[in-house]
C-alpha cells in the first residue's frame, strides 16, 4: 500500500489535523496504521474520534484498547457514548449520531478532513442494496472518495480496496483490532449482501470492486450533469418551496423525478433513507390527477398535497406536537417556512436577526415553545412568549409548530417573524451569524 498515493487527493500542510472515524474494527485500524505512516513524511496532528454504540459488552474493552494505543503513538483521542435511542431505525439514527459527533471534532481542531475506511466491498454493498431499494442517480452511484461538507471534506481514502486486503495488511504490520461479531448476522440486510451476494461476485471476478467503483465514478459524473439542468428547472417551477405543475409537467420526465427528489429531500434531511420510488410514483400520480385537490402521505407523517396548480409538502399538524433541530444549515421547518443561515442581508425586519457568537452559546437551535417561555426582548424587559403570540394574534393552531431559536444555554434569542431579543445586533455591531426566516 503506497501511503504517499493513498493521499494524494487531499491538501495538507505541516501543523494541519486530520480527524479519522475509528471503531477499532480491521478497516479503520488499517486507516490508524496508514495515518501514522503519513505522519512521518508530514507534520501532521491526528485526532481519532470513537463512538461506543452501546450494543456489545465488548465496546468497553475496545475503548480502553483504543485509547491506550493513541497514547501510544501520540494520538489524540476523542470519545462519546451512545446511551440511548429512539429511532426504530437503529442503523440510521446511529449513523446519523456518530457523524454529527464526527463534525463537532473536526470543527473543535479547526480540521479540513474527516477520513473514513469505507472500502470497496462497503461501496459495492450500497450500490447493490439501493438498486434492490430502489433510488436516485446519485443513490446508485453508492457514496464518493472525496465529499465537500460545510468548512470541510469527507476523505475516504480505501474506497479502491477489498476489506481482505485491509484486513492482511494489519496483519502484515500487527495493527490491534476487534471483531464486531454483529456484523456478521443476517437480521441485518448489509450483512446479508456482505455474506452471499459479494463472495459470489468475488469469485466471479477477484477484481470486481474495481468494476463497481468505476461504475460509481461514471454514475457521479452523470449525476453532476443532471444536477445542473436540475438546477435549472428548480429554477423554473419551484417558488416559496412548491411545485407550480403546469411548468413542472413542461418538463423532461427524467428532470421531474429528480426535481421531486430535491423537492423533498430538504424537508426529510438525514431521513432520506426512508423514501424510494414507490413514494416518488405516489407524488407523481398526485401531480397527474384529474382531481383539482387530492394528497398522498408519506413516511415520518409527512403529506404532499395538491391544490390546483400547487403542489406542497408538509408535516402533518395532527400528529406533530413538537420538534427540535440544530441549526447548522438552512432548516426547513414543519410550518412550511424556513429558517436560513446566510452570509449578508439587506433589511431589518422581524424575518432577520443578527447575532454575535460572543454572546450566544452556540450551537443554537430551533425548536416548539414550552411551558413559561420567556425571552429578554431588544430594548429591554422580559416578555412571556405566550404574550408574543397574543400581541401578534397568532391563531392557537399555529403556535405550538411556531419556532423559537434559542441558544444551548436554553436563551430563547429570536421568535421569527415576531420579536427579536436582546442579543439581536445594529449593521453598526458586531455580528458573524445571520439568521432569516422565510
Amino acid at each position: 500500500m503506497n501511503i504517499e498515493n493513498l493521499y494524494k487527493d487531499i491538501n495538507i500542510k505541516d501543523g494541519d489535523c486530520l480527524v479519522f472515524g475509528c471503531s477499532y474494527g480491521p478497516d479503520s485500524m488499517a486507516l490508524f496504521k496508514t495515518l501514522l505512516e503519513y505522519r512521518k513524511a508530514k507534520n501532521v496532528c491526528l485526532v481519532c474520534a470513537h463512538v461506543n454504540h452501546s450494543k456489545r459488552k465488548a465496546s468497553e474493552v475496545e475503548k480502553i484498547e483504543l485509547e491506550s494505543f493513541c497514547k501510544k503513538h501520540d494520538v489524540v483521542f476523542e470519545y462519546m457514548k451512545i446511551e440511548s435511542y429512539g429511532d426504530d431505525n437503529f442503523h440510521n439514527e446511529a449513523r446519523n449520531i456518530r457523524y454529527r459527533f464526527f463534525e463537532d471534532v473536526v470543527k473543535k481542531y479547526n480540521a479540513k478532513y474527516l477520513l473514513t475506511a469505507h472500502h470497496g466491498d462497503d461501496l459495492m454493498e450500497t450500490i447493490l442494496m439501493r438498486i434492490v431499494r430502489g433510488s436516485t442517480l446519485k443513490g446508485y452511484s453508492g457514496f464518493k472518495k472525496l465529499v465537500k461538507m460545510d468548512g470541510y471534506y469527507i476523505f475516504r481514502p480505501f474506497i479502491g480496496f477489498t476489506k481482505d486486503e485491509l484486513t492482511d495488511y494489519c496483519h502484515r504490520y500487527k495493527v490491534p483490532y476487534a471483531i464486531d461479531d454483529s456484523n456478521y448476522s443476517s437480521v441485518y440486510t448489509r450483512n446479508r449482501y456482505r455474506k452471499e451476494v459479494l463472495p459470489f461476485l468475488k469469485k466471479e471476478d477477484r477484481n470486481v470492486h474495481k468494476k463497481f467503483l468505476k461504475f460509481s465514478n461514471v454514475l457521479s459524473l452523470a449525476d453532476g450533469f443532471i444536477e445542473e439542468e436540475t438546477s435549472k428547472a428548480i429554477l423554473e417551477t419551484v417558488s416559496d418551496n412548491k411545485i407550480l405543475i403546469v411548468k413542472f409537467l413542461k418538463l423532461n420526465s427524467f428532470i421531474k423525478r429528480i426535481v421531486l427528489e430535491r423537492f423533498i429531500s430538504s424537508f426529510y434531511q438525514d431521513d432520506l433513507i426512508l423514501i424510494n420510488d414507490r413514494h416518488l410514483d405516489l407524488i407523481e400520480n398526485v401531480i397527474n390527477s384529474k382531481k383539482s385537490n387530492c394528497k398522498v402521505s408519506l413516511p415520518n407523517d409527512v403529506i404532499v398535497e395538491k391544490s390546483y396548480n400547487i403542489l406542497s409538502i408538509t408535516r402533518n399538524p395532527a400528529l406533530l406536537s413538537s420538534y427540535e433541530v440544530e441549526i447548522s444549515n438552512d432548516v426547513l421547518l414543519p410550518n412550511g417556512h424556513k429558517l436560513r443561515c446566510l452570509n449578508q442581508v439587506n433589511g431589518n425586519s422581524n424575518n432577520i436577526i443578527k447575532l454575535s457568537s460572543k454572546e450566544v452559546v452556540l450551537p443554537l437551535i430551533v425548536r416548539t415553545r414550552r411551558l413559561g417561555d420567556v425571552m429578554i426582548i431588544k430594548g429591554g424587559g422580559h416578555k412571556k412568549i405566550k404574550d408574543v403570540f397574543i400581541d401578534a394574534k397568532i391563531p392557537l393552531t399555529e403556535r405550538d409548530l411556531w419556532p423559537i431559536v434559542v441558544d444551548s444555554a436554553s436563551h430563547i434569542v429570536f421568535v421569527p417573524g415576531l420579536k427579536k431579543s436582546k442579543f439581536d445586533k445594529t449593521n453598526d455591531d458586531f455580528y458573524d451569524i445571520i439568521l432569516k426566516y422565510e
